[in-house]
C-alpha cells in the first residue's frame, strides 16, 4: 500500500527547531510594534487643547432648569420654592416640544429625585432631562 500523503521535508531540522523558524518574524514584529508605540508617545507629550467651550475660568454657572431640587430636597420652579401641591402649576405645560429640565444638588440622593419623577410622570410629563456638571 503506499502513502497517499508524503512525509514532510523536514531537511534535517527536528520538529522543534521548525517551530522556533515559525515564530521568528512574529517576534520580530512584536518587537518593531513596542518601538513604534514607544516613539509615538514621545513625540505626543503636548498638552491636549482647551475644549471649544469650556470654560476658562474657574467661575460655576447654575444650569438652565425649569426646576431645581436644593440640597435639602426642596425644589424651586424660578425663583421661588414651590411644594407637592403647586409643582405641575409652576411648570411648563408637558409635552410643548422641549424635555421638562431638572438639575439638582450634588448631595440630593436618589431616592429623593425617584419620588419627585413620580410626581411628575403623574403630571404627565414623559420627557424628563437631568441637568449634570462635570466633576473638578
Amino acid at each position: 500500500m503506499t502513502n497517499l500523503v508524503p512525509p514532510p521535508a523536514t531537511s534535517g531540522k527536528s520538529l522543534l527547531e521548525r517551530v522556533e523558524d515559525a515564530l521568528l518574524p512574529l517576534i520580530n514584529l512584536v518587537f518593531l510594534l513596542l518601538m513604534f508605540f514607544i516613539v509615538a508617545g514621545q513625540l505626543a507629550n503636548e498638552p491636549l487643547p482647551e475644549l471649544p467651550g469650556a470654560a476658562a475660568s474657574g467661575q460655576e454657572q447654575t444650569p438652565d432648569a425649569d426646576l431645581k431640587v436644593t440640597e435639602g430636597g426642596g425644589w424651586l420652579a424660578g425663583a421661588s420654592s414651590v411644594d407637592e401641591q403647586t409643582l405641575l402649576a409652576s411648570l411648563p405645560e408637558p409635552g410643548a416640544g422641549q424635555p421638562l429640565r431638572v438639575a439638582a444638588a450634588e448631595s440630593v440622593t436618589m431616592a429623593e429625585l425617584e419620588r419627585l419623577f413620580r410626581i411628575l410622570e403623574r403630571g404627565g410629563y414623559k420627557d424628563v432631562l437631568l441637568l449634570t456638571e462635570p466633576g473638578p
